[in-house]
């Protein structure tokens, strides 16, 4: 008999636990709709629809209207994705280069070198208008160090304007992210080689194998895992990114620095056309989707 009472309620206390789990998430899951998918649902909406709130009359249903006129119309689609491109491309390749070289470095024993991990991290932790504040001073024609250090060393006779040149002001941006997303690579990189373990180098070294095949043979397919996300992370926000470039240049000029994003921006919250807006968002969303999927299948990301 008291087996048969005992089980009833052994059988409530599975049910119970197994439904904790489900109400501990709960409250992220709200959280998660409300912020993103919520949001998310409404662009998809607005994408859709004539709105601009500067003439809120004239709002209707669009249909695909607002896509067809993307492909068909819009003179900035095409240049501003083509600056994003190569936004994206010089900085992840530059940052994954610089970040690893970091890395390796900071992997090393010597002096210091917990302080020095900490000071390599302070750019990542300043924000980006502060960012943007300082490297246009820096920039600056009549009173940036950049003028002053140049001018010294011979290299150029007179000051530069280095962010209002269609020659220098691509250039100067991206050097300008550079100081800010390099640290991100260098942490998550330091991180997983610290993980290695020592015992493959040493076996290694009794084969013969020298510092660079190690590192090829080694390093690198240990590192795969890390590298495949960290920059397919970087390239979706750096593709995303309006502060630093907004601030230094704000797409000049001749909208030689208008990336996608920054067109968004300036369509939908200046040009207070959020349908058009929208749909060049959801465009977006498509193309980042397309990217992640497509990196992940050629680099093999379950694999490793």
């Amino acid at each position: 008999m008291e087996t048969e009472v005992t089980l009833p309620k052994v059988q409530k206390k599975k049910k119970k636990l197994q439904k904790a789990p489900y109400l501990l998430l709960l409250p992220t899951l709200v959280m998660i709709t409300a912020l993103l998918f919520f949001p998310m649902a409404r662009i998809f909406y607005y994408s859709f629809q004539n709105y601009d709130i500067s003439a809120p009359f004239y709002d209707s249903f669009a249909g695909f209207d607002n896509f067809v006129k993307i492909f068909t119309e819009d003179a900035y689609f095409i240049p501003s994705l083509i600056n994003s491109l190569k936004w994206v491309v010089s900085q992840v390749v530059l940052q994954l280069g610089f970040g690893m070289g970091i890395a390796l470095i900071l992997n090393k024993k010597f002096k210091f070198r917990g302080l020095t991990r900490g000071f390599v991290f302070v750019p990542w932790a300043i924000s980006g208008v502060l960012t943007s504040v300082m490297w246009s001073l820096m920039y600056n024609e009549h009173m940036g160090v950049f003028n002053d250090i140049l001018m010294n060393l011979g290299i150029i006779n007179e000051p530069q304007a280095f962010l209002a040149s269609t020659n220098s002001a691509f250039i100067a941006v991206v050097v300008a992210e550079l100081w800010r997303g390099i640290p991100f690579f260098a942490v998550t990189i330091l991180a997983s080689l610290q993980s290695i373990p020592e015992e493959l180098y040493e076996a290694a070294a009794m084969d013969g194998s020298n510092r660079w095949t190690s590192f090829i043979n080694i390093t690198l397919p240990q590192l795969k895992r890390t590298i495949v996300l960290t920059t397919l992370l970087r390239t979706v926000w750096e593709f995303n990114n309006v502060d630093l470039m907004y601030n230094l240049t704000n797409g000049g000029p001749a909208n030689s620095t208008m990336t996608y994003a920054m067109y968004i921006a300036k369509t939908a919250v200046h040009g207070s056309d959020f349908g058009y807006g929208s749909a060049l968002t959801v465009v977006a969303f498509l193309i980042l989707t397309i990217i992640a999927l497509v990196y992940l299948k050629i680099s093999k990301f379950e694999e490793a």
